[in-house]
């Protein structure tokens, strides 16, 4: 009986400390997390570096230089996404960096919540802007090689926060200034910076 009950004890320790050294690891690794206030509410995020290495790189570039402060969420879409990062709130565009490699064959999907970054027709434009899935996007995700098959790099997740997603989804947009699907009240992002690596 005392036996089993030591065994069990052991057994259990070890699990525990299994699985702690398992987190550590796995959060030494990467895995970096960003917290952005926007003026709807906090969204933190957590950023897949060993999934999408270039992408993840560019975007934490990007925060720490306090590049995403005072943008503006300049097209948002119900059902489908919320883009920012490239708008100040008279809609002129920030200078950015040259445009990376796109990832977006790294097997991860455009599902509600993850982050990922936007682009034009051309596969490698991606520079600051990116969006965040307000559902499942699938057709967004790689398919082929060709830059309508391509598809969108996600890089990231929504770990808190969604709620405010929502709220920003949600709110009346318009036309301004020659762009559609602009909120006529201004989402700003207040800050955006590193709280985790």
């Amino acid at each position: 009986m005392l036996k089993g009950t030591i065994i069990k004890l052991v057994t259990i320790s070890l699990m525990f400390l299994f699985a702690v050294s398992t987190f550590a690891f796995s959060h030494k690794e990467g895995n970096p997390m960003v917290e952005m206030k926007t003026s709807k509410g906090v969204i933190k995020i957590e950023l897949f570096a060993d999934k999408a290495p270039i992408t993840v790189k560019n975007f934490l570039m990007y925060v720490n230089e306090g590049f995403y402060e005072g943008l503006i969420f300049h097209r948002v879409i119900k059902d489908f996404m919320i883009q920012t990062g490239g708008h100040k709130p008279d809609l002129s565009r920030k200078p950015t960096h040259p445009p990376i490699k796109n990832e977006a064959n790294n097997g991860l999907s455009n599902k509600r919540g993850t982050i990922a970054m936007a682009r034009t027709a051309d596969i490698n434009s991606a520079t600051s802007q990116f969006f965040i899935n307000h559902r499942d996007n699938s057709n967004l995700d790689y398919k082929g090689e060709g830059p309508r098959e391509f598809g969108y790099c996600v890089f990231g997740k929504v770990i808190e926060g969604m709620d405010v997603v929502d709220a920003i989804a949600n709110v009346k947009t318009g036309s301004k200034s020659g762009y559609n699907d602009v909120p006529l009240e201004d989402i700003l992002i207040e800050y955006a910076k590193v709280i985790s690596k």
